[in-house]
């Protein structure tokens, strides 16, 4: 047992040894800075609160100044880090499928009044400020999910959103280009699952689907209740039947209004599952379901006749809350029909695991201190954010462990100092040696 334990320890040792030399290789201005950062950020006792403290850590070896010079001119290569997140080994599903969660997520400055390329971002607040919007920077994040008793997750790439974008196509040119750096990089093949991609109610998952198609991908949203899909158009034999003096065919069949169970009809797939928090999940699919598009809004400029994206509906339901609230029944459309009873349990046990990026952000916000800078320039965020999201790999990779995660017994290729050094941070292996150090102050 000890030695399959080392041989596992030494294998992750390994895999954050590789991701380090990349990630500084990824440093192409004041690499030795903003490395140091990084490793300020992993290695500093509790949580993130200032970047004062993080100057402060013994893991960060020059002063406050070129703290922030690295973060106000330094240079990061981000296309490289990407490929770089994308060739780390990432979570899986059961099944060995690789599931992305897309979300937005929040850099609120209400308090900067001349901060440039701020939008307003959604909020949940309590009690009357229940749903606010503030002024803010909007990250666009895709992470890799994975079943079991965890919450973890794999960051991929992020995209800080432009005020007045159109957050369906943005999430669709993102999507894409992740799913085709995980082809490159080797983590999908000819032969494998899809990878399914996981949206929450505000993403228009119908168009992100047909934004996507061509790609090995299937796309799980959660709908509104109060929306109404259309059955397919019938057959010219049984339009003929039921209207023998002829007429135009239509494009639609009969509605489906998520709200009137007399039109829903006979279900493709039922499944009932019994689980611990909430009594028994009732799942009930109906097949090749699509909305009714129209030449507006997201579909203004689009040539030629609107395309007809079909689907299943699927209705989850369940016993109870742990919490003891209203249960409502939760809405979703997968981009693929003539779903089985498994498709059925594999796409809203997806969607439940979803939630966990809501906790990795939540992470990255309380432990790492994403948000805790106040940055006077988006580019400084930009690079804040990217070295946040690098350091989260290396912390997910090596274990749970401090003195696993960002080992300094694995330091990158870089310059060394003629000093000796002996610092070494209070979350780092004592048996480790130190990694070599800058000079004290950088000013280059």
């Amino acid at each position: 047992m000890s030695l399959l334990h080392d041989a596992v320890r030494v294998e992750s040792l390994t895999v954050v040894s590789r991701f380090r030399t990349e990630f500084y290789d990824c440093l192409t201005a004041r690499a030795d800075a903003l490395f140091e950062l990084t490793d300020a950020v992993l290695c500093t006792d509790g949580p993130v609160r200032s970047l004062v403290d993080l100057a402060l850590a013994p893991e960060h070896h020059r002063g406050h100044g070129a703290l922030y010079a690295g973060l106000n001119r330094g240079r990061v290569d981000v296309a490289r880090l990407r490929r770089a997140l994308a060739g780390v080994p990432l979570p899986r599903a059961a099944d060995g499928r690789l599931v992305l969660a897309v979300d937005v997520s929040p850099w609120l400055r209400p308090d900067a009044g001349t901060l440039p390329d701020r939008s307003f971002c959604h909020t949940y607040g309590h009690g009357n400020a229940k749903h606010q919007m503030m002024p803010g920077w909007p990250y666009s994040v895709v992470v890799a999910l994975e079943s079991g008793r965890t919450s973890c997750s794999a960051f991929l790439d992020a995209v800080r959103l432009a005020p007045g974008t159109d957050l369906a196509a943005v999430t669709a040119d993102q999507v894409r280009e992740v799913v085709e750096r995980l082809v490159a990089a080797g983590q999908w093949a000819d032969g494998d699952p899809e990878i399914l991609v996981v949206l929450d109610a505000g993403y228009d998952a119908p168009r992100i689907a047909h934004l996507l198609s061509g790609l090995p991908v299937e796309v799980l949203g959660r709908t509104r209740s109060d929306r109404v899909m259309r059955r397919p158009a019938p057959s010219q034999e049984e339009f003929l039947l039921a209207h023998p003096k002829g007429g135009r065919p239509p494009k639609h069949g009969g509605e489906f209004v998520f709200g009137d169970p007399a039109t829903w009809g006979a279900e493709q797939a039922v499944t009932v599952t019994d689980t611990r928090l909430y009594g028994k999940a009732t799942a009930q699919a109906w097949d090749r379901l699509h909305p009714r598009l129209t030449q507006r809004a997201a579909w203004l400029e689009h040539k030629g006749p609107l395309p007809v994206i079909e689907g299943t509906v699927i209705r989850l339901t369940v016993e109870h809350l742990p919490s003891g609230g209203v249960n409502k029944p939760v809405w979703l459309w997968w981009s693929r029909t003539g779903a089985t009873r498994a498709d059925v349990d594999r796409c809203w046990q997806a969607f439940l695991r979803r939630f966990d990026i809501e906790h990795t952000f939540r992470r990255l916000k309380q432990t790492l201190g994403w948000t805790r800078p106040r940055m006077h320039d988006s580019a400084a965020a930009d690079r804040w954010t990217w070295l946040i999201l690098a350091a989260h790999p290396a912390r997910r990779t090596g274990g749970p462990q401090p003195s696993t995660t960002w080992d300094a017994s694995s330091p990158p290729a870089r310059p060394t100092s003629d000093r000796p050094t002996t610092r070494q941070g209070p979350n780092l292996d004592e048996q480790a040696p130190p990694p070599p150090s800058g000079p004290e102050w950088c000013r280059s």
